[in-house]
């Protein structure tokens, strides 16, 4: 446990007054001994505490590829941390028992911890030149992904971030000086979409995606194509616009193939159609996008 780095008090030094975490765009006010959306932070007393931090429930070698990162440090391994815990809700998630975590249950559970130093110590063990922030989503667990990147830039690591990019200003003014790369969830481009199948906001992922790209981020995007709820042509369009005159042209899109057998609650709904994918990347092509990729087939 450990107190979080990003949030304010909002009734002054007084014993158990309300905070607001301002890690993420939901900006949550949280009553004494309650906590926020994403269930692992915590007001104590008057003070904000991350529940999970060196708590990690999956560490892995992987292919930097499976981020996806197609263009940033190829052929590589990237060593992936995630705790649990998420500030989405997303009925698709295929990560849902980790990230899902129910409020006012102990997200400590058993699992052994990992500080920071022998999380880089373990990249660097196994030859991995990356750290990756993966699998739910590293916003929740800021305290700790900024301490491990602060550990690993020191010893000469990249650190990357696989995030759905709801994240605050103040968290990417915070790891913005450690931050190499990133993979952006832009899950479609219809606020109605984000409310509804993943309790979020469309702006403030935009907003976020103009910055790493300003700041010279090296970005990839990736967009699950849903079958009924997101795979219109128009979505695709405005996607693909958006990439080619916000960002740039060579920004890597990955479109990824859903498949119901592993996601939280849309197991009633079709597998994404090939041709789905197709379409989408002809779309995109049409817009001179020149790195465009197909998952998960």
């Amino acid at each position: 446990m450990k107190e979080c780095y990003i949030y304010k008090k909002l009734s002054g030094d007084k014993a158990g007054g309300n905070v607001q975490c301002r890690a993420c765009n939901h900006f949550c006010v949280i009553e004494n001994n309650k906590q926020g959306l994403c269930s692992v932070r915590k007001n104590m007393g008057g003070k904000l505490y991350s529940l999970t931090y060196a708590k990690p429930c999956a560490i892995n070698i992987d292919p930097i590829e499976k981020k996806p990162l197609y263009h940033f440090l190829p052929q590589t391994k990237t060593l992936s941390v995630a705790t649990v815990g998420c500030n989405f809700k997303c009925l698709a998630c295929q990560n849902y028992e980790i990230s899902q975590v129910e409020r006012g249950s102990d997200p400590l559970q058993n699992w052994p911890g990992s500080d920071p130093l022998q999380i880089v110590e373990m990249a660097e063990k196994n030859y991995c030149p990356s750290i990756s922030y993966t699998y739910t989503e590293p916003t929740v667990f800021l305290e700790y992904a900024y301490d491990i990147m602060k550990l690993a830039k020191q010893a000469g690591l990249k650190n990357i971030w696989v995030s759905n990019g709801f994240f605050s200003p103040e968290t990417f003014e915070t790891i913005l000086p450690y931050l190499d790369a990133a993979n952006i969830d832009l899950k479609s481009f219809d606020e109605e979409f984000y409310q509804k199948i993943c309790g979020g906001h469309l702006q403030p992922i935009l907003e976020n995606l103009k910055r790493l790209k300003e700041n010279k981020i090296h970005l990839e995007i990736t967009t699950l194509v849903i079958p009924t709820l997101n795979d219109s042509p128009t979505i695709f369009e405005k996607i693909a616009d958006f990439i080619a005159n916000e960002l740039s042209r060579d920004t890597p899109w990955h479109i990824s193939r859903f498949s119901p057998e592993i996601s939280w609650r849309l197991g009633h709904l079709p597998a994404t159609p090939l041709s789905t994918l197709q379409t989408a990347q002809q779309i995109a092509h049409s817009r001179g996008l020149q790195n465009v990729h197909l998952g998960n087939v």
